[in-house]
């Protein structure tokens, strides 16, 4: 049945399936949307206790409950200035060194660094012999993604690609799996040097939006679109740490990317697997 579900998404009309359901995700149609938001909640155990509006009625759109915010200081910011904090709710997928340009995805899979930035070369020499954590969003969960650490913006890279699902099944069989589908690189400047965030898309993912840009949508095509942003002077855009800086609307993977240094170690229990909470400590700063 895995090699089914594999073979399936190979074939399926990704873009057109994805495009269609974004669509239906942003309308407002009052019951039809409130039933579908139920379903949702009930197929997923989703806890809406934890969200600042927990009724179903309150979203007009699908796509607003899906980036629900949740209540005021549910999710305290670690203080410690000695670590960065998980960027999101999820479940770590893998993390490590970038060994030889390479990211290492599951058993038997890895993938180049410079082809999950889109296949630009400064950047990926920033982040040589460095360290990266690759982060999954399942359905169930709060899907705005928040800044490890103060960082000022640099860079942002739109990459078009493919939209296969991101989840555990598709990462262990699809080779370069991240660095195929459809992502956004945003570079941010830190005192622990350069961090990439790598917004990766996948299948029936509306779209992914900054706070900067709103949602990230060039033309359609196989070109690669670059921005590059001031880090000084009035017009410099400096995110502080925990600060909201994108959001999914239909969930998928963040991957993390930090020069070589820049981390020590990462927290204690963090590892493939585990659950991630946003504001929890996540890695130590190198001293």
């Amino acid at each position: 049945m895995d090699k089914v579900k594999i073979a399936l998404q190979y074939i399926m009309p990704k873009h057109l399936v994805s495009r269609l359901v974004g669509k239906l995700a942003a309308a407002e149609m009052g019951s039809v949307t409130t039933a579908a938001i139920k379903w949702f909640i009930k197929q997923y155990k989703i806890d809406m206790s934890e969200a600042a509006q927990p009724a179903p009625e309150a979203y007009p759109t699908f796509n607003q409950f899906f980036t629900r915010a949740l209540k005021p200081g549910i999710r305290p910011i670690c203080e410690d200035k000695d670590y960065i904090i998980h960027p999101v709710d999820g479940a770590v997928s893998q993390l490590g060194p970038i060994e030889d340009g390479r990211i290492f995805q599951a058993k038997g899979h890895d993938y180049s660094s410079l082809a999950l930035l889109g296949d630009q070369a400064d950047d990926a020499k920033r982040f040589e012999e460095g360290d990266f954590a690759t982060i999954y969003l399942a359905p169930k969960d709060y899907h705005r993604i928040h800044m490890p650490i103060k960082g000022t913006l640099s860079k942002m890279t739109y990459v078009p690609g493919e939209l296969f699902s991101v989840n555990p099944l598709t990462a262990q069989n699809v080779p370069g799996l991240f660095a195929r589908n459809e992502r956004v690189v945003a570079i941010f400047e830190t005192e622990i040097g350069p961090m990439a965030m790598v917004l990766v898309g996948a299948t029936i993912v509306a779209s992914i939006e900054t706070v900067w840009a709103g949602t990230v949508t060039p033309p359609t095509g196989k070109d690669v679109f670059t921005w590059d942003y001031p880090t000084e002077g009035p017009e410099a855009l400096t995110l502080e740490k925990g600060a909201e800086m994108g959001r999914f609307k239909l969930g998928s993977t963040v991957v993390m990317l930090f020069a070589k240094d820049a981390l020590d170690e990462f927290a204690d229990g963090v590892e493939p697997r585990s659950v991630t909470r946003m504001g929890q400590a996540f890695a130590k700063i190198e001293d």
